[in-house]
């Protein structure tokens, strides 16, 4: 399975799935903790994908996406954005209505 497909099917497996550096727990950048709580604050149930335990999904999902940073949030298999996207929905209130729709 080529590194493209892996992260499809990781994307597709997963109906709100978060690439960051390190784990919910010990996050290893400011901005995948920045993302982490975001999600935690709109109630999200949501996976995550360490992209330092993997240089090929780490490159891989820059490709996937065609952006260039991480954390990168997919949400029902749609590439929504990183941590800045991230926290402007959360205070318009988009991503609190977006893991509503979701998860219900």
């Amino acid at each position: 399975m080529s590194t493209q497909d892996k992260i499809k099917q990781q994307i597709t497996d997963n109906n709100i799935v978060l690439y960051m550096k390190g784990n919910p727990e010990l996050p290893l950048c400011g901005f995948s903790a920045r993302a982490v709580k975001i999600l935690k604050s709109c109630g999200a149930t949501f996976a995550t994908i360490d992209v330092l335990q993997d240089e090929e999904i780490r490159n891989g999902i820059k490709v996937y996406s065609n952006w260039p940073t991480i954390p990168q949030l997919y949400v029902n298999g749609e590439f929504v954005g990183g941590s800045d996207i991230m926290a402007e929905m959360y205070e318009a209130g988009e991503l609190q209505q977006l893991v509503k729709d979701i998860q219900g």
